[in-house]
């Protein structure tokens, strides 16, 4: 931490041209506040969404299910993506767990749609790329 403290000691004397020690205690306390946003447990269960996302297959369902705006069978996610049937499985189980995805029982089939958390991410990520 001392290390850092004189990284910042050094950076803000360049900013305001002079830096006393009250400079770098503000400064301090200001970045302590930014430290809360890495709450562990937050950043965890982000890391899970992003990490759920960052398979083609997986990816590929939520974004079927999005667009789809209500639930579809397993069966008819099966047709739109090549997969294993246990691949599917083990696709839709992780993105249940990761928040992206609600399944129900429907007599002897299995129904997916996708959450508000999916939606939401499949459109921030969808903007993202064509404002480019």
């Amino acid at each position: 931490m001392a290390q850092a403290t004189e990284r910042l000691r050094r950076y803000l004397d360049d900013e305001l041209g002079e830096c006393r020690s009250e400079d770098v205690e503000r400064r301090l306390d200001e970045l302590g506040t930014l430290e809360a946003a890495l709450e562990n447990s937050q950043v965890e269960t982000e890391l899970d969404v992003l990490s759920a996302l960052a398979n083609e297959t997986r990816y590929s369902l939520v974004r079927v299910l999005v667009a789809a705006h209500e639930e579809l069978c397993v069966c008819e996610l099966n047709a739109v993506v090549d997969v294993s049937e246990s691949g599917l499985s083990h696709a839709l189980s992780a993105l249940v767990d990761a928040g992206l995805v609600e399944g129900r029982k429907d007599g002897r089939w299995k129904k997916y749609r996708a959450t508000n958390r999916a939606v939401a991410l499949v459109t921030v990520l969808g903007g993202s790329v064509r404002d480019e």
